[in-house]
């Protein structure tokens, strides 16, 4: 929405995760994403790089892992500076990924929230749900009978 040419920044800032989304995790066009970062960005998820060049390579082992690998955005909000986003991430894992390929696919909630400073991402915060990726990729020990879930 503009108003009187003026776009306002949490509907900017939300076209901007978006761009992240469809362009550096979906389509693996990580160049696309040094002009939508602040030069001084944080990453605060755990295990990732705390940079915008290690935060590609995540995305890359992640695509690497997953060659099909898509995020589906199922919500998202904004203020001012803030933007918090969830979405559906799934692909099949062919490539390492904590591990050797399993050839299983995964379906996983992913919540995140970005914070932005001139319309550039400045910090990010994740939460994916790695305990479902390592449920659906065979890496927990053998599930329990759903009867003998609750004795």
């Amino acid at each position: 929405m503009t108003h009187d040419g003026y776009t306002i920044p949490s509907e900017h800032n939300q076209r901007v995760l978006r761009r992240v989304i469809e362009e550096g995790f979906n389509k693996g066009e990580y160049t696309a994403l040094d002009a939508l970062f602040a030069t001084d960005y944080q990453e605060h998820q755990f295990a990732l790089h705390t940079t915008l060049e290690g935060f590609k390579n995540d995305i890359r082992a992640l695509r690497t892992g997953f060659p099909d690998f898509q995020l589906t955005i199922d919500d998202i909000i904004a203020n001012t500076e803030m933007v918090w986003i969830r979405m559906t991430a799934r692909g099949t894992n062919l490539g390492p990924f904590m591990g050797p390929p399993t050839g299983k696919t995964i379906e996983i909630t992913v919540i995140d929230v970005c914070r932005f400073e001139d319309g550039r991402i400045i910090e990010h915060w994740g939460v994916p749900d790695r305990f479902a990726v390592m449920a659906q990729l065979g890496l927990l020990p053998k599930q329990v009978e759903e009867t003998e879930r609750w004795r």
